[in-house]
């Protein structure tokens, strides 16, 4: 059994062993699943270790035979990128469990089930990444929308019902356009005489160009909503402003990279010459996204709503730098997704704490924070730098590198996305002016600072954005050898820089 597996299970195993707890014994349940969490962390970092990163082939693979009658398998096997988006997912999860302890006790349905949806929606999120076999990988991003509509519509607030559905319709409606693209590969799969779903051989298929356009619209547009990128990206504020911080957390920290990794995995490995094709005008959809995002982000004055907006425009910088088609794009959007899988983290579980603290999600109702709870308001801080790519932090450097890798290509659209830093700028800075500094409410004058849980909670995640801002070695080392495999099949190459004489 391969390690991949053995991942995938381990939480399954903690949702059926909680499953056997009484539903009043709330502290053993949420022990039992923050163990579980912390095990399939140490396993992941464990693989992380045993990874060959000089090797391009995928590593850990296993094939079991599942509906043999359309040669559908069990395959699993990751490489460099859905090693490090692996790692982000195992690492966030029990970070989310420790800070959100209590987040649970609310909710429509009973802490229990809460715990179950999570450590389910666990090995989803590992499976995903993981899948080798597209019938396996679109089974999955399926069903992972379950879990979340009922965290959403369970356990949020406000107009959490409504915003769950909303969820749920835009993602069925993107399912249903990628499985007619995955039915008609594994058609002429079977034309070209060899019937499957595995991505390997999908990617040698002979497809004539209006045919891969198609099927490459199936499959982006789905991955375009999961994203989320404008248009398709009107879902996201809703359930960022109803979710609980940790659902927020696990949704835009790490279920919405299946949407860029699905672009990088699937559309550029299936479809080459519909990736050149459409390249143009997806960077025009991101420039927009980063533009939109940045704008909308900066007249917020709900906190979640500002973090959304802001996701929306760092999406957009990941998708330009994917379909730069460089290797300092493509390497820097990969590097962005683990980046801001991070960044997001700190930002919605440094809000969600000023929230229930304050009783409310108004920037403006937690004005001077930095002299009533110095260490919340310095992690906040140190959240909003990151999300503006302040330099000596991890999104810098991802960001810079999907500037530069755009700038030889598309320079246009390089000077615009650089506006969006810009604007990144001001929607931070008035953030964090407004709730960090100024005169202190009577209302916020008894806000207490975090409490050691939450320091154990929000301290790796800063340690990541510092370390990895100052060292990004590791990371960058492990995915380049993704980079330059997808760059030999797209059949591109970086751009001659011209020396003046």
């Amino acid at each position: 059994m391969s390690i991949l597996t053995t991942l995938q299970l381990l939480p399954l195993f903690g949702a059926a062993l909680i499953a056997f707890i009484p539903t009043a014994k709330t502290v053993l349940i949420k022990q039992v699943a923050l163990g579980f969490a912390l095990l399939v962390a140490a396993v992941s970092i464990f693989m992380a270790f045993a990874f060959d990163g000089s090797d391009g082939a995928l590593q850990f693979t296993e094939v079991r035979s599942w509906i043999s009658a359309f040669n559908i398998n069990y395959a699993v096997g990751i490489d460099g990128m859905a090693l490090v988006l692996i790692l982000m997912t195992t690492i966030l999860v029990p970070i989310v469990f420790l800070a959100g302890w209590y987040e649970s006790e609310t909710g429509r349905w009973s802490v229990k089930t809460f715990y179950i949806l999570l450590l389910i929606l666990e090995t989803m999120m590992i499976g995903v990444f993981a899948a080798t076999d597209v019938f396996l990988f679109y089974v999955i991003f399926e069903a992972m929308l379950l879990p979340v509509y009922f965290l959403i519509g369970g356990y949020g607030k406000g107009a959490r019902a409504a915003a769950a559905m909303k969820f749920l319709l835009y993602s069925l409606f993107g399912g249903l356009l990628m499985l007619a693209s995955v039915i008609g590969l594994f058609v002429i799969s079977t034309n070209q005489g060899g019937a499957t779903f595995d991505i390997s051989k999908l990617s040698e298929l002979t497809i004539d160009s209006q045919t891969q356009n198609w099927l490459f619209l199936g499959f982006f547009i789905a991955f375009a909503i999961k994203a989320p990128l404008w248009p398709f990206h009107t879902w996201l504020p809703t359930a960022a402003k109803s979710a609980t911080p940790g659902t927020s957390t696990l949704l835009l920290g790490v279920l919405d990279k299946v949407g860029t990794y699905g672009m990088i995995r699937f559309c550029m490995s299936f479809f080459p010459d519909a990736t050149r094709t459409f390249t143009p005008a997806i960077i025009t959809l991101a420039v927009i996204s980063i533009l939109y995002g940045a704008f909308l982000a900066i007249g917020q004055k709900d906190i979640n709503a500002l973090i959304a907006f802001t996701s929306i425009s760092h999406f957009g910088f990941i998708t330009l730098g994917i379909f730069a088609l460089t290797s300092q794009g493509l390497s820097g959007a990969i590097f962005y997704m683990v980046n801001h899988g991070f960044s997001t983290a700190a930002l919605f579980l440094t809000a969600g704490w000023m929230a229930k603290r304050r009783g409310s999600t108004l920037i403006s109702d937690f004005g001077g924070l930095q002299r009533t709870a110095p260490i919340l308001a310095w992690s906040f801080f140190i959240a909003g730098m990151s999300a503006l790519a302040l330099p000596g932090l991890s999104s810098f450097v991802s960001e810079f590198l999907v500037l530069v890798g755009t700038f030889g290509k598309y320079p246009v659209a390089a000077i615009l996305g650089t506006t969006g830093i810009i604007l990144a700028a001001l929607y931070v800075l008035i953030a964090v002016q407004r709730a960090l500094h100024g005169e202190t409410p009577s209302t916020s004058k008894g806000i207490t600072d975090l409490n050691l849980r939450e320091k154990l909670a929000i301290a790796p995640v800063i340690l990541v954005l510092i370390i990895l801002g100052f060292y990004p070695k590791p990371v960058l080392e492990t995915v380049n050898m993704t980079t330059d495999t997808v760059m030999v099949h797209l059949g591109v190459s970086d751009p001659i820089a011209k020396v003046a004489k």
